[in-house]
């Protein structure tokens, strides 16, 4: 398996070992665009692998917290509520960059830059940039895609 995630049209493919198209899922990557530099909330770009998978059997809409359940589970009047958080919802797919200097140590590293593919409210559009680095993808898809890909699922992020 391995996911390829494409700025320009907001897409993640997932694709088989042969490089046969399985799924097509859309997706919203950074309002500040493409980049790589902590502290940008830039999409980082480049070769990237999954490294933690969070959340397996946790209810649809579990809000997180610096990786853990809150225990709340996401409504609009929760989002009313707390109008500027940024809902990190349903599962988290934790990414890690594969090349030193780009993606990977340093400032640039996506790992340490807490980026992930995670679910969102249903409310937040899709198909334009508009996180704060991270791909947020609708809950339901996110739940098949995570049942799908293991720890060390091959990711490409191109601009």
């Amino acid at each position: 398996m391995k996911i390829n995630i494409h700025v320009a049209t907001q897409t993640l493919e997932l694709l088989d070992d042969a490089g046969n198209l399985l799924r097509r899922f859309p997706v919203s990557t950074g309002a500040n665009g493409a980049g790589e530099e902590s502290g940008s909330y830039c999409t980082p770009r480049g070769r990237h692998t999954i490294r933690a998978r969070i959340g397996a059997g946790q209810p649809l809409n579990t809000v997180f917290v610096q990786r853990r359940p809150t225990g709340e589970i996401y409504t609009p009047q929760l989002g009313a509520q707390y109008p500027g958080r940024d809902w990190i919802l349903t599962r988290i797919l934790w990414l890690s960059g594969c090349e030193v200097g780009y993606n990977r140590l340093g400032s640039c590293d996506t790992m340490r830059r807490y980026i992930y593919i995670h679910g969102t409210p249903d409310s937040t559009p899709l198909g334009q940039p508009g996180s704060r680095g991270c791909v947020r993808m609708r809950n339901a898809d996110l739940l098949e895609l995570f049942d799908l890909v293991p720890v060390g699922t091959e990711v490409n992020l191109i601009a």
